[in-house]
């Protein structure tokens, strides 16, 4: 298999069983430094693999098979609660579990840290922590090793509403350690590189997620099991976590005025708790008995395939974004999209126009509006949701991604 072939592999790929990629050298090597070698890769920090929960698990399989690919060694540190393990290798990815505790406090940094004392110990060139929380023990490789350390930056998790005071207070330590321990820091969009070059003063690498064309499947899963149909639905997908504003996107649909002739378009919310139980409660309440609103829990492999290609469109309400993938793989599918004003969804989106709608963050009335605009020309929105899909396509690819993760990798080891 080659890297071009990775974009084209079936979704449920991911629930089969291990393929080895092999690498085009010929084409990957022209421009490596002179006397580069296969390097030892260590990522931390994210829950498992095959990717079926968050962004971070997708970035890091997605990464991770390429890496394997251009022909380097990379192994994958998974939490013994990531109960979609059944392998000790994936797409060529080497996969190891070691100890957490799997509660909402320590579950992040109890395995980051057995991850990497179980790194240190196999010896890696680069070791590679995702996310802010992990970084807290990222000054042992640093500093106590000749492990290069890298550090990949997704999202302000301190600024998350589900955490309380204290959990404020270790992310925000974390925060400073990612803005000072790293040989390199890495961030996925361009808001997320500009807040470290502002707060800190240091460089940070902008290297963004990417996506691939998506594969279509008719309407069959999601009929059965939800009631949904194809064109009838808006379609939410993500942790049911406060800065998502799921919340919000359920009383404006509820505002929504029905149209005559037509039958009653459905809200699916795609998506379980992340240590977020009460939010949830909140949701189901702010639902009611409406029997448009339906709550699909997590969804993944062809089943969310499904819930892409036939919904009429996609709703990203967040208060709290760093590039989502939700959002690019929606708008890969060609899907009309509405999405609230933060600077990462106006990084991919632009200005509010046919296909990509913007709303005010917070804005009940706004995105009522937004989502009445949306509605209002499905024609003309459906061709501007597909030709601003091919620009991101074209624009976000996990092969440059890679092949940039690589560059970086290479100066590290041959800087030392």
């Amino acid at each position: 298999m080659t890297l071009n072939e990775l974009d084209a592999e079936d979704t449920d790929t991911r629930m089969r069983a291990p393929a080895i990629i092999r690498p085009r050298r010929s084409v990957e090597n022209a421009d490596r430094p002179t006397g580069w070698r296969p390097l030892r890769i260590a990522m931390v920090g994210q829950k498992g693999m095959p990717a079926t929960y968050g962004g971070i698990e997708r970035h890091v399989e997605e990464l991770s098979a390429r890496l394997v690919a251009l022909g380097h060694e990379v192994t994958v540190y998974c939490r013994d609660s990531y109960d979609a393990m059944p392998m000790d290798q994936y797409l060529g990815v080497r996969l190891k579990r070691t100890p957490t505790l799997p509660t909402k406090h320590f579950d992040a940094i109890a395995h980051a840290a057995t991850a990497t004392l179980a790194a240190l110990k196999d010896k890696p060139d680069v070791l590679h922590y995702h996310g802010i929380g992990p970084g807290l023990v990222a000054p042992l490789p640093r500093y106590l090793s000749r492990v290069r350390v890298v550090q990949t930056i997704h999202g302000l998790d301190n600024q998350r509403a589900k955490w309380g005071r204290l959990a404020k207070a270790v992310l925000g330590a974390a925060h400073w350690c990612s803005g000072r321990v790293p040989d390199v820091r890495i961030a996925v969009s361009r808001t997320l590189a500009g807040h470290y070059r502002d707060r800190f003063g240091t460089d940070t690498r902008y290297v963004p997620n990417g996506v691939g064309a998506q594969r279509s499947v008719p309407a069959q899963q999601i009929t059965t099991r939800f009631g949904l149909t194809e064109g009838g639905y808006l379609l939410l997908v993500g942790r049911l976590v406060p800065e998502k504003a799921a919340d919000l996107l359920i009383r404006a649909f509820r505002r929504l005025p029905s149209r005559p002739g037509e039958a009653s378009l459905k809200l699916a919310i795609v998506g379980g708790s992340s240590f977020s139980d009460e939010y949830v409660k909140v949701l189901r309440a702010a639902a009611g008995d409406d029997p448009r609103i339906v709550f699909t829990g997590f969804a993944y492999g062809d089943l969310l395939a499904e819930l892409y290609t036939n919904a009429a469109g996609f709703v990203q309400p967040s208060r709290l974004e760093g590039l989502p993938l939700t959002l690019l793989e929606a708008c890969a599918y060609g899907l009309p999209v509405v999405a609230s004003d933060i600077p990462p969804h106006v990084e991919l989106l632009g200005a509010d126009a046919a296909g990509h709608r913007i709303f005010r963050d917070g804005d009940e009335d706004d995105l009522v509006a937004a989502l009445s605009r949306m509605l209002a020309e499905p024609r003309a929105e459906r061709l501007g949701a597909h030709l601003h899909g091919g620009r991101l396509r074209a624009e976000y690819s996990w092969d440059t991604a890679a092949r940039e993760i690589e560059r970086v990798y290479l100066s590290l080891v041959t800087r030392s």
